[in-house]
């Protein structure tokens, strides 16, 4: 059983997620959380919102590992949380005093052979550095990544410039190689998008 947190964005393995907790129920749980192993599960909405319960979950998320919390005057919490392994969702339990579900670690599949990140990662970059120009919100191009290829291709999922359904399609993905080939399809659009507005600031 794991404390979940479903939220309207997604975490991945890697990377980072700031949290301003100040729901009764949340509170409970990150109190709970302190108190034993510092893990809650992250799952994307995929209806409804945030605050208040009778949502639509994913039933793919994250571990997330709290690194820094500060409990507020008022009973709020400030933290920070690194996305640690992805999990699926065998069942919900009741949402009391939070929800909470059976999950089970979920590892990438084993691909035979070597995987080739450096073309993926260039486009990420470039399209992140693009986004950034434009004024979005958008990951480090700069951004070093992990020797690990399943980790590393979490990394350049969060980098890129991505809504919350391309990264949890990412997040679903069997193994390095079919995230990355789906990652190439989506910054592919991503691109088109950005150039767009690129050339019609102004106009």
């Amino acid at each position: 059983m794991m404390p979940m947190f479903p939220l309207g964005t997604v975490l991945l393995p890697g990377g980072v997620l700031p949290l301003h907790v100040f729901e009764p129920r949340y509170r409970a749980m990150v109190r709970d959380c302190l108190a034993g192993e510092r893990e809650f599960g992250v799952v994307l909405i995929t209806r409804g919102t945030e605050v208040g319960g009778g949502d639509q979950r994913s039933m793919v998320g994250s571990v997330a590992r709290m690194v820094q919390v500060a409990e507020l005057a008022d009973g709020r919490y400030a933290m920070i949380t690194v996305g640690m392994r992805r999990i699926r969702i065998n069942r919900w339990l009741l949402d009391d005093p939070y929800p909470r579900a059976d999950v089970e670690v979920w590892p990438d599949a084993t691909v035979p052979g070597s995987v080739d990140l450096a073309p993926v990662t260039a486009h990420v970059r470039r399209l992140s550095a693009l986004a950034i120009e434009l004024g979005d919100d958008a990951g480090d191009p700069a951004q070093e990544l992990s020797e690990d290829p399943e980790l590393a291709s979490f990394q350049l999922a969060a980098l890129a410039p991505l809504g919350p359904a391309d990264r949890q399609a990412l997040l679903c993905a069997p193994n390095v190689s079919s995230r990355l080939s789906l990652l190439s399809s989506i910054l592919i659009d991503v691109e088109a998008a950005l150039t767009f507005r690129l050339a019609n600031e102004g106009s």
